[in-house]
């Protein structure tokens, strides 16, 4: 199963409530300061995950972990290298978005889900939100399923836009160059 989460609710809770007690591997990108790599490692993989860096050696991590039958965790709205993205809409506006998704699709079958972990009023706590992906980012065309693999997040942003981490910068390379403000 791929489990996608974006930068969306708070991702850190919904990975841990999801993926304690099952085998997992969760891609991710290594800060630049060593000593901080150690201390997210720890902090991330104390519950038994395993952590898979934004490099090719992660993905191949990746996809030996799917091919043994783990789950696999991935924040979907990354912004990929030029290499490992391609351009398709996001809330009506062109994104960078990664192909990565759907090349391990084309790889191994596997089923892909969606979700947060929603932020409830008042400090109430936490509600987990898991949906089964659009169907389209199983499609063998590249495009229709990196499309799809946007449609996703998006379903999952409306339903709690405000939760969704926007200073990300989703939008910060565009296919003409521009500067998007």
């Amino acid at each position: 199963m791929i489990l996608l989460a974006p930068h969306h609710g708070n991702w850190e809770i919904f990975g841990f409530y999801l993926c304690t007690d099952t085998p997992s591997t969760i891609l991710y990108q290594p800060p630049k300061i060593p000593a901080f790599d150690r201390l997210l490692k720890q902090a991330r993989s104390r519950f038994g995950l395993k952590l898979a860096p934004t490099n090719s050696k992660g993905i191949a991590q990746l996809l030996r972990a799917l091919q043994q039958g783990e789950l696999i965790g991935i924040l979907p709205d990354q912004v990929p290298n030029d290499e490992g993205g391609i351009y398709a809409p996001f809330f009506g506006e062109p994104a960078l978005t990664m192909t990565l998704v759907s090349k391990l699709l084309q790889r191994r079958k596997a089923r892909v889900f969606c979700g947060f972990a929603e932020r409830l009023a008042a400090g109430k706590g936490f509600k987990i939100i898991v949906k089964e992906a659009h169907a389209g980012i199983y499609d063998n065309d590249l495009q229709v399923s990196v499309t799809s693999l946007n449609q996703t997040v998006e379903q999952s942003v409306e339903r709690a836009i405000t939760q969704y981490q926007w200073e990300y910068r989703r939008f910060r390379r565009r296919p003409d160059g521009a500067k998007f403000y």
